[in-house]
């Protein structure tokens, strides 16, 4: 997988000067944020330098240019994800907005006093927070799933939440914590038994396996560009065209309007309705080159990279006395995401000692509170692999990790 890392300024840049000891960086927080390629990079530029004008507006040539640019990538995106009609695809700012937006359009207008929403202990806050404010405005209640500790995966026992009475099940495809891909097709059939809908965080999971909403059996997916080597500020809702030709707009302004009068407006069609303003074409462009150079690559080929590495890093960690893996303790089954601690040394001192030694994990909550809470873990350090990252560097982290304990004082 090596020859991939050319592609990548920030790797080519590293590699060109020789091994991590040499102020090279191993980069292994790629859930928070992916790097970009050059073809990304350049597809933006080719954008703004060749075909920037207000996309959807303008009669004039180069505003019919942008236009094309920006439903391209829209098409790019649907294809991805298995959609069958490019209209089903919203631009949004990341996974975040997707979320919000559905919880305050589809939620506000179909959630009411005494109904449920059931969603797991280990979402992300961007897939808690809509849902209790929902909640809250609807007098409805919130319902967890929560996870065995061990395995970091939910019981089936906790699909039996999932009643006549919930409205939306909300649940995130794979944890950003523990790297548990959930059972989102069996959690959605029962969910549809029982008369509700499906929204599925797919943040996680778009960047590393073959996605495809319908036999997901979603109602909704949300995703992020900057996940998956693209843009940051992009994102995309894909929802059921008769779901989102039913919601009322998230946001009032330009171009989602089909007409105004001085009393009201009626709205543009799906997907319009929903992109408000002056879109980001540039990013939607940026996106949909980054989903093109994965697919090059090829999703199977990514999946079995991140599973033979966060393997390799687990398994490795085993060894290491008093570093304890958080959740399943397979590394095959966690999507490249290896959470940990190590006995007696903050998170936080973990991702500072590494730094000095030039790796770049994440330490904190991971904007996942309510599960750490419920593990009995204010904070942790996590290391987030793809397909860039190389066997050297996973011995690199695993040498030094083996040091933490005695840099921080203790004797063992």
């Amino acid at each position: 997988m090596n020859k991939y890392r050319k592609d990548f300024p920030l790797f080519k840049a590293i590699d060109e000067h020789n091994s991590t000891e040499n102020n090279g960086l191993v980069y292994m927080d790629t859930a928070a944020t992916a790097q970009r390629p050059y073809i990304v990079l350049n597809a933006m530029t080719h954008f703004y330098s060749t075909q920037n004008a207000n996309p959807l507006r303008g009669l004039y040539s180069l505003s019919e240019r942008a236009t094309k640019a920006y439903e391209d990538a829209r098409d790019v995106v649907a294809r991805f994800v298995g959609a069958t009609d490019s209209r089903e695809i919203v631009f949004t700012r990341n996974t975040s907005e997707s979320l919000n937006l559905v919880a305050n359009t589809w939620g506000m207008e179909n959630v009411k006093e005494g109904d449920e929403i059931v969603i797991s202990i280990m979402e992300h806050h961007s897939n808690i927070l809509p849902w209790q404010f929902v909640c809250e405005k609807k007098n409805a209640t919130l319902k967890f799933m929560y996870v065995d500790k061990e395995t970091g995966e939910i019981p089936e026992s906790e699909f039996e939440k999932i009643t006549p009475k919930t409205k939306i099940v909300s649940i995130t495809h794979v944890s950003n914590v523990l790297g548990t891909t959930n059972p989102v097709r069996k959690i959605a059939d029962i969910a549809h038994k029982n008369g509700a809908i499906v929204v599925v965080d797919g943040a996680q999971s778009s960047p590393h396996m073959k996605i495809d909403v319908h036999e997901l059996g979603a109602d909704f997916f949300c995703m992020s560009g900057h996940k998956l080597c693209g843009p940051m500020g992009i994102g995309a809702l894909w929802g059921r065209y008769e779901l989102l030709d039913a919601m009322p707009p998230f946001l009032r302004g330009g171009e989602m309007i089909e007409y105004v009068t001085e009393t009201g407006a009626t709205w543009a069609d799906v997907p319009h309705k929903f992109e408000a303003g002056t879109v980001s074409a540039g990013d939607a462009v940026g996106m949909a080159a980054a989903i093109r150079y994965i697919q090059s690559i090829g999703l199977d080929t990514i999946e079995e990279n991140d599973a033979n590495l966060a393997e390799m890093l687990a398994e490795g960690i085993k060894k290491i006395p008093h570093v304890n893996i958080i959740g399943g303790k397979d590394g095959r089954k966690r999507c490249g995401i290896i959470t940990f601690t190590v006995d007696g040394v903050h998170p936080h001192d973990i991702a500072t000692l590494l730094s000095d030694e030039n790796i770049a994990i994440r330490a904190g909550h991971h904007c996942a509170q309510p599960l750490g809470a419920y593990l009995g873990e204010t904070a942790t350090a996590r290391a987030s692999l793809y397909f860039y990252n190389t066997e050297q560097e996973v011995e690199y982290l695993l040498k030094k990790l083996a040091q933490i304990r005695k840099w921080s004082g203790f004797k063992d």
